[in-house]
């Protein structure tokens, strides 16, 4: 029985640490619908991109980097030449597997047509009289062109974005065939997954990423061939208690075993501890997940890897012949693991203590025996706190890949009207395509305004007729501070009167006392108000949330932010996000600057007042970088250059998040000596 009770109090735990099933099913929606507007109808000459890792499976866990996969749609691998009836090899390039000399899971590639793509010509050689892929080439290649700062992780291309973002890019082929090697996996889906599932992971093939196998006859040029998809689609089959299982895997892994370890000394990463649960949900080994049941399923996990790390065996869950220890768990490193994790099994569960997020939930039981635990999770997580989750998740995570061209928001257009109103959206896409919808609209609003200085003057009339409408529109479609895409659009036009209209109708909306930014809302008064009583999640998007000015680097939005877009594109920052109270006051002194001095002052003075003595309400502290920017522009083209100059040395203070420092340094050199 008391094993039974720090069950459900390390299941409580991590369904306020890791989601409850309602969050983790939001956040792969939200990812998903993202995916495929990015993917939909793409070319044969486009790629394609797969978010990938943590965050695809449901995760928000602090410190992940964000995974992202690439393929080419013009290049397809078959593995066997009777599956290139189903290309058209004019428009797209066959590669063909040779697996003959090559491990378990891994292969080399040859090009059965020339390739139109430079990086691939480049990652040729010949071999047999024949033109193969040398995966270490191509790694080497696209690596060095993402970013010459990139450095090579496995497969990936491993680096930060501004000051704190991880990411790892891979550029990978893929196959709408799949493996045979992998064949055996359908026969064993007895119990796990369902059969529609299975059905559907096989029918999407599988990818090769540019990794070779350590011990393989040919290293630098063999791809390994990846189930990412199939593995996301697999995590989204896990019950609750499964995913959670996984999650704990997660959170051992990397606060117990690999804690205060180098990348280099740690053996054992999160891959091995989901291909456990893989094997373990499969050949039910457990009976029954549930939360009463929980330290049993991580138990059983757990003794699953100890038994892998004492054989030196790891069995890929596709392609079991594929041992994923090979070369690397072996020798003094394997011993030295199995005496840790061996230590460990015989302290028994009670050596989870030792991590920080789940010690208090066993504390807790430990010293109230009978303390009474609900762990029905539809009860944990109050309506109004999953409210704020959704609109962070649907807000923060509301971009697409960063097109070039006009050409390319339009495609994102006309994808998301194909999928307005579709029967099988859930609630969280609907609310999340609508976001997109607005994001679309409002980028290419802008990248519309840019091409129509290229035309005569009654095109440019009509064009610019368009391309205000869109904001107007994309303000129906999402939050309160989506209105200010509307102000900074009349505000490039010399509409000043119009801009600053706009302004106070967003000041009055954000007056609202159930206004719903970030963190910060009045409970009492949002769940009171009859406004937003009983409405839609979409209602509630439009007249109750506010977030954060997100604007591509790649568009000029205003002149006076341009140095700032451009030093943030010089340290791979793909956007500038200005908290929306910021942006506001700094629209209104622009656009006073032009009509009307008085208010002019008045509208600094609030700024200043507002930069200076913020505590987090209306400035995030890690925004603050773009704050005192801005401010400094503003006092700066009203005259006031020492203030200006303090502000942009507060600037350079700030925890870099927006990479600015770069324009925060020229604007200091360039006016003030």
């Amino acid at each position: 029985m008391a094993l039974q009770h720090m069950s459900e109090s390390v299941f409580v735990g991590l369904c306020y640490n890791l989601g409850t099933s309602q969050e983790v099913a939001m956040r792969r929606d939200v990812a998903d619908i993202r995916d495929v507007v990015d993917n939909k109808g793409k070319t044969s000459g486009e790629n394609s991109v797969m978010v990938n890792g943590s965050n695809k499976e449901g995760f928000r866990l602090e410190g992940s980097d964000i995974d992202y996969m690439y393929w080419r749609n013009d290049h397809r691998v078959i593995w066997e030449l009777s599956q290139s009836q189903y290309y058209n090899t004019h428009r797209q390039t066959l590669i063909l597997c040779d697996c003959s000399e090559s491990p378990p899971g891994y292969t080399l590639l040859y090009l059965l047509s020339t390739s139109r793509d430079e990086d691939v010509q480049r990652a040729c050689f010949r071999m047999n009289n024949r033109f193969y892929i040398s995966s270490s080439e191509y790694r080497n290649i696209w690596c060095s062109a993402l970013s010459p700062d990139s450095i090579q992780h496995g497969p990936c291309a491993s680096g930060t974005f501004g000051s704190d973002t991880e990411y790892d890019f891979a550029d990978c082929f893929v196959s709408d065939f799949w493996s045979p090697s992998a064949s055996s996996w359908i026969d064993r889906c007895r119990s796990w997954p369902q059969t529609y599932i299975v059905d559907d992971i096989v029918k999407n093939g599988c990818h090769f990423v540019a990794i070779g196998h350590k011990l393989g006859h040919h290293e630098s040029n063999e791809w390994r061939i990846s189930f990412s998809l199939a593995e996301h689609k697999l995590v989204g089959a896990m019950n609750h208690y499964q995913f959670l299982t996984y999650g704990l895997l997660k959170l051992f892994l990397t606060e117990i075993i690999n804690n205060g370890l180098s990348d280099a000394d740690k053996l054992l990463c999160s891959y091995h501890t989901k291909t456990a649960v893989f094997w373990v949900i499969q050949q039910n080994k457990i009976l029954y997940w549930c939360p009463q049941n929980f330290m049993e399923c991580f138990w059983v996990c757990f003794k699953l890897i100890l038994k892998w790390v004492y054989e030196g065996v790891c069995p890929n869950f596709f392609i079991p012949q594929n041992n994923m220890f090979l070369g690397k768990i072996h020798g003094e490193a394997q011993h030295q693991l199995l005496i840790k994790l061996y230590g460990l099994y015989e302290k028994g569960i009670a050596f989870l203590l030792h991590s920080p997020s789940i010690r208090s939930c066993i504390i807790n039981v430990l010293y109230n025996p009978h303390l009474f635990i609900c762990s029905d999770e539809h009860t944990l997580i109050p309506e109004m706190v999953f409210n704020i989750v959704l609109f962070q998740e649907i807000c923060k995570y509301c971009t697409l890949s960063t097109p070039n061209l006009v050409e390319s928001y339009m495609k994102n257009l006309h994808r998301i009207e194909q999928m307005i109103g579709l029967p099988l959206l859930t609630q969280y896409q609907a609310v999340m395509l609508q976001k997109l919808t607005a994001y679309v609209l409002q980028s290419t609003a802008f990248m519309l305004h840019i091409e129509t200085y290229t035309h005569k003057n009654k095109l440019r009339y009509r064009a610019d007729k368009i391309s205000c409408y869109m904001p107007k529109l994309a303000a129906k479609f999402g939050c309160i501070t989506d209105m200010l895409y509307i102000a900074i659009y009349y505000y490039n036009g010399f509409r000043y009167m119009e801009a600053l209209s706009v302004i106070e109708m967003i000041k009055v909306k954000l007056a609202q006392p159930y206004v719903i930014y970030g963190y910060n809302v009045d409970i009492e008064m949002y769940t009171t108000c009859k406004t937003l009583g009983g409405q839609s999640w979409s209602k509630k998007m439009r007249q109750a949330v506010a977030w954060d000015i997100n604007l591509d680097n790649k568009i000029h939005y205003m002149s006076e932010l341009i140095p700032e877009q451009q030093s943030a594109i010089q340290n791979r920052e793909t956007s500038l996000h200005i908290p929306p109270f910021i942006l506001l006051y700094m629209l209104e002194i622009l656009c006073y600057r032009h009509i009307d001095t008085m208010r002019l002052q008045t509208a600094l003075d609030d700024l200043q007042t507002l930069v200076h003595y913020d505590q987090g309400q209306f400035i995030p502290l890690h925004l603050r970088d773009i704050t005192w920017q801005i401010l400094g522009i503003c006092q700066q083209v009203t005259g006031n250059l020492q203030a200006a100059l303090y502000s942009y040395q507060q600037s350079l203070r700030q925890a870099p998040f927006n990479s600015i420092h770069r324009a925060s340094e020229m604007r200091i050199q360039g006016s003030f000596h």
